[in-house]
C-alpha cells in the first residue's frame, strides 16, 4: 500500500527509512519504527523506541491520573448539587 503524504516545504519531517512515512517529531518516528518494523531495528533504534515508549507511558499515566481527579471532583460536585436541591 503506497500512501502519498503532503508535507509542507518549510516543515521538518522525520521520514521512516523502511516505509517512507513522514513524522513531525523524532519520538513519533521512533515509536512508529518500534511498532511497525520491530524485526528490522538495530540496537540504537530499539533504545530510541524504548525511551520514546517510556516517555509516552509516563505522559499517559499523568493524563489518566488528572482525568480521574477531574471525574472525582465532578462527581462530588454533582452529588452536592443533588443533595442541596
Amino acid at each position: 500500500m503506497t500512501d502519498d503524504y503532503d508535507v509542507p516545504e518549510d516543515e521538518t519531517a522525520y521520514e521512516c527509512g523502511y516505509c517512507g512515512r513522514p513524522f513531525a517529531r523524532e519520538e513519533w518516528l521512533a515509536l512508529h519504527r518500534g511498532l511497525d518494523h520491530p524485526a528490522q531495528l538495530d540496537d540504537e533504534q530499539v533504545a530510541a523506541f524504548r525511551a520514546a515508549h517510556d516517555a509516552e507511558e509516563s505522559t499517559l499515566g499523568n493524563f489518566r491520573l488528572r482525568a480521574l481527579g477531574a471525574l472525582v471532583i465532578i462527581y462530588f460536585c454533582l452529588l452536592m448539587i443533588y443533595a442541596l436541591v
